[in-house]
Order: C-alpha cells, then sequence, then structure tokens
C-alpha cells in the first residue's frame, strides 16, 4: 500500500444517474442518502460543538462572565437537541443507510424514493431552531427535556420549536421504516436473520424504538401548543406538568438507547476485526440487544425519583434499571472474549473500539449508581448525571461513530487515511475527554446543579480543567476532518480491496473504492463472507 492514487474523481466517490441536482434532491441511491445524512451530521456536530464552547467559556470561572443567564439557558436547550437529534441520530441513520443495504446483500433500501423527501426534512427542521433565539423571546430556556411550566414561558419562537420537533419526528419514522422493512424483506439468499451483522440486529431494534417512540414526542409538543394557544390544560397548573415528565421520559429513555445501540453494533463489527476472530457469543449478543430493547421501555420513570413517586412504583423503577444493566454486561462479556486470545493489531479503528469498551462502561457504572432510589436524591439534576450522560454519548456513540469512519472510509475511497495522524488524534482525544467529563462526576457529588450559568467558588478549579479540556478536545478533532478530507480528495496510499486482513462481511468482497450501485443481482452469500455465529 505505498503507491499513491490519483485525486478521486467524482466516478470514484459514486458517479450516478441523471443530473448533479436531481441525483442529490432525491437520494434514491442508499450511498447518497448515508453520505448526506454524514454531511448533515457532521454540520449538526460542528454547531453544536460551538455552542459547547460557548458554555463552557461562561463556566470557566464564578459569575457572570459574557453571557446573560437568559440567553445561557437558550444555548443549553439548543445544544441539547442539535447534538441529540442533528448529530447522533442522523450519524447513525447515515451509517445505516450507507453500509445496511451492502452488509445483507441488497441493492437498496425498501423504498428508494422516500429516502429525499425524509432527509430534506431535517435541514428545514434544524434551520427552524437556529432561527428561533433571533425570534421575539428567544428559544426555550429549559434544556433539551423541554419541561413545562418552563417552555410555556417561550416568546414567539414556540411555534418553530413545535413544527421542528413534527418534522424530526416524521423524517426518523420514515428512515426508520426504510430501514427496518429492507432488513425483514430483502436480505440476499443464504441470509436468515441469525446471520445478519451485529450492525443490522443493533439497526432493526433502533428502527423499531424510533417508530415507537418519536410519535409520542411529537404528539406531547402538540399537547404544549394546545395548552398554549388552545387552552387544553393537558400540562399547566389546572392539569398536570408530572404528566408531561411520564410522556417525555416514556420517549426519552428508549431514545438512550436509539443513540446507543447502533454504536453497540459498530464496535461489535470492527472489533472481531482486529482481534482476527469470529465474534465471541453472536446468538447471546442478538438476545441480549433485543432484552436491552424490549426493557428500555419499562424504566422511564428512573429519570423522576426526586417527584415523589409512591415506594411500589419508585421500587419497581429501580430494579428494572438494574436488570437493564444484565444485557448491557452480557455485550460487554462478549466484546473482552472476542479480544481474548485474539492475534489484535491496534489501528485507529481497534483503538476507538476498545476505548469505547472502556469508557462507555464509566458511564453504565454511573448510570447503575443513579438507579438507586435513595442516592438519586444526591445526584439529581446535578453535574453528576451531565457526566454520566456524556461518558455515554461522547466516549460512547461518538467514539464509535469514528471509529467507523476510519474502518470504512478507505474501502468509500479507495484511498487509505494517515496512521500516524490517526493515532495522534486518539491519544489526544483520549486524554482530554476524561479531563473534560471525569471531573465533573466530583462537581455533581459537591452538589453543583446542571443548567446554571452562575455558581459558587468552591466550585471554581474544576470547572477552568473542564472548559481547557472542553476546548483542546474540540481542536483535537480538526485532525480527524483534516485526516478524512485527504481521503475524500484521493490523497493517500491506495486501498486494497480488503483493507484489513481480518474483516469479514459482504462490503469486502467489492472492490475499493466501491462501485456507485451494488448487488442489483442479490449474491448467494457464502458463509465465510459473514461473521459467522460461533
Amino acid at each position: 500500500m505505498s503507491t499513491t492514487r490519483p485525486p478521486a474523481s467524482p466516478a470514484r466517490l459514486g458517479d450516478g444517474f441523471g443530473p448533479w441536482l436531481g441525483r442529490w434532491l432525491l437520494l434514491a441511491n442508499h450511498k447518497d442518502a448515508g453520505f448526506a445524512y454524514l454531511v448533515l451530521a457532521a454540520i449538526m456536530f460542528a454547531v453544536g460543538g460551538g455552542l459547547s464552547l460557548a458554555i463552557r467559556s461562561e463556566l470557566f470561572a464564578p459569575g457572570i462572565q459574557y453571557i446573560d443567564p437568559g440567553v445561557y439557558n437558550q444555548i443549553v436547550t439548543l445544544h441539547g437537541l442539535i447534538m441529540i437529534f442533528g448529530g447522533i441520530v442522523p450519524a447513525f441513520l447515515g451509517f445505516a443507510n450507507v453500509m445496511l443495504p451492502v452488509m445483507i446483500g441488497a441493492p437498496g433500501l425498501a423504498w428508494p424514493r422516500a429516502s429525499g423527501p425524509a432527509f430534506w426534512l431535517l435541514p428545514i427542521a434544524f434551520s427552524a431552531l437556529l432561527v428561533s433565539p433571533f425570534v421575539a423571546g428567544g428559544a426555550p430556556q429549559t434544556g433539551w427535556t423541554l419541561y413545562p411550566p418552563l417552555i410555556q414561558q417561550t416568546g414567539a419562537a414556540l411555534p418553530l420549536f413545535i413544527v421542528a420537533v413534527q418534522l424530526l419526528a416524521l423524517s426518523s419514522v420514515g428512515s426508520s421504516l426504510n430501514v427496518l422493512v429492507m432488513l425483514l424483506r430483502r436480505r440476499a439468499p443464504g441470509m436468515p436473520m441469525l446471520r445478519m451483522p451485529m450492525f443490522a440486529w443493533s439497526w432493526l431494534v433502533t428502527a423499531f424504538l424510533i417508530v415507537a417512540v418519536m410519535p409520542v414526542l411529537a404528539a406531547i409538543l402538540l399537547m404544549i401548543g394546545a395548552d398554549r394557544y388552545l387552552g387544553s390544560g393537558w400540562f399547566g397548573a389546572e392539569g398536570s406538568p408530572l404528566l408531561y415528565q411520564h410522556l417525555f421520559w416514556t420517549f426519552g429513555h428508549p431514545e438512550v438507547y436509539i443513540m446507543v445501540l447502533p454504536a453497540f453494533g459498530l464496535v461489535s463489527t470492527i472489533l472481531p476485526s482486529f482481534a482476527r476472530k469470529q465474534l465471541f457469543g453472536y446468538n447471546s449478543m442478538v438476545y441480549a440487544t433485543l432484552a436491552i430493547g424490549l426493557l428500555s421501555f419499562i424504566v422511564w420513570a428512573h429519570h423522576m425519583f426526586t417527584t415523589g413517586l409512591a415506594l411500589p412504583a419508585e421500587l419497581f423503577f429501580m430494579f428494572s434499571t438494574m436488570i437493564i444493566s444484565v444485557p448491557t454486561g452480557v455485550k460487554v462479556f462478549n466484546w473482552v472474549a472476542t479480544l481474548w486470545g485474539g492475534a489484535m493489531t491496534f489501528e485507529a479503528p481497534m483503538l476507538f473500539a476498545t476505548s469505547f469498551v472502556v469508557l462507555f462502561m464509566i458511564g453504565g457504572f454511573s448510570g447503575l449508581m443513579a438507579s438507586l432510589s435513595p442516592v438519586d436524591f444526591q445526584y439529581h439534576d446535578t453535574y453528576f448525571v451531565i457526566a454520566h450522560f456524556h461518558y455515554v454519548l461522547v466516549p460512547g456513540s461518538i467514539f464509535a461513530m469514528i471509529a467507523a469512519l476510519y474502518y470504512w472510509m478507505p474501502k468509500w475511497t479507495g484511498v487509505m487515511y494517515s496512521e500516524r495522524l490517526a493515532q495522534v488524534h486518539f491519544w489526544w482525544s483520549a486524554v482530554w475527554i476524561n479531563l473534560l467529563f471525569f471531573p465533573m462526576h466530583f462537581l455533581g457529588l459537591a452538589g453543583m446543579p446542571r443548567r446554571i450559568a452562575d455558581y459558587s467558588s468552591q466550585f471554581a478549579d474544576f470547572n477552568q480543567v473542564i472548559s481547557i479540556a472542553a476546548a483542546m478536545f474540540i481542536a483535537g478533532q480538526l485532525l480527524f476532518v483534516y485526516n478524512m478530507a485527504r481521503c475524500l480528495l484521493g490523497r493517500g496510499a491506495a486501498a486494497p480491496d480488503r483493507v484489513w486482513d481480518g474483516a469479514r462481511g459482504l462490503e469486502w468482497t467489492l472492490a475499493s473504492p466501491w462501485p456507485y450501485r451494488t448487488f442489483a443481482t442479490p449474491p448467494r452469500v457464502a458463509a465465510d463472507e459473514l461473521a459467522k455465529p460461533d
């Protein structure tokens, strides 16, 4: 792999049918649709990361530094919504659109013509969200949970938020149905469900969760609008703000697994490749994924221990939350068993995948701590919860995405990334991500509330460390952007068809860079091209 390819032409990255404008408006090819989602997610990550720097600059020292507290709370709201619904979920949809049809031998998604409309709803929705701070009264000052009665104090921007959420829900449900039906009905001959790659299984459950819970979020935002403009009284003083919490977390806790299960699938794909072994306990991994999806519906009220739940309800949700850690623990055990005795090498995808396993466990342990009702009274609404949530989503979901981009980008473009830059990127990220989020545990245990623009001087030292680490971590991601841009521009060593020695799967039977259309005639799957169950 010492030769250098000439710069990639548009044909290398996918030369499609029809005129350029029609191709990117329709997004009928699953690769075009997937890359569109990934580009949108990258833009939204940049916007959300910029908002996080604004938050951390204000929190660098006690007192109000640069940002009015009301504006600060608007930034907190937008940061959460954009990172979750604009960054993480669209990025995973991008990987699903690009990779799943190839991994199961399908020519494309179930309904190719639905991809374009589903995608283009998202830029409209996020444009509405980003315009809202400039409307009279500004954006909601509630955090991403949008709790009443605080959200009822939003000015003229409230309709924008309601419309944006409806578009997000419609887009997500449409895209997920497209993926779900494809996985159920368009697999290649020789690929029964219990031979699908784990990424496909993780998305099967994820798509079901999205279809089940996104309408709940859309409905409760419509109910808030009805309270505001029609006087319906669902969640106001004459109604029940706690009803909103029950309904929101009925959506919100499965949403956490919507952001994590695809990461499990990516890591389950990458680790066996670099261990040069089959995935240990394939069947148990499948059943654990199904169990997580089902159990995610019965644990929502562990977010509400401080609201005065009856003791039997607190006990039920405490124990059910503990139980959901069992299938997650099965996955961790299987990942470790996959690595045990393997002929491991530690290229960038492997580094990020193994760090995912270690750092995600920190988020899992802190979540298990918060599942204990008596001590949750100390943790609730403090920076301990911020630390837990971000350990799950940043070194969790986002590290898995970075690993997957390093893993598949050479196949997509036919060009290898710079391994030296990737190694620097990993170690830089691994150091600063822990300095960014781990001290938040101590702030939370000491009682620092979340979603505040000012704080006592006793918290100043840790906040300064966190703010510096946030800036350094985000700066380090520029190395990643540069490394990926080199691949897209064709500036690197030529990639072989099977980039990684231990990689198995239908995608590795294709040329590098892969063709614009694949498997117009479904392949008959050979056992040695799949990560076979044990």
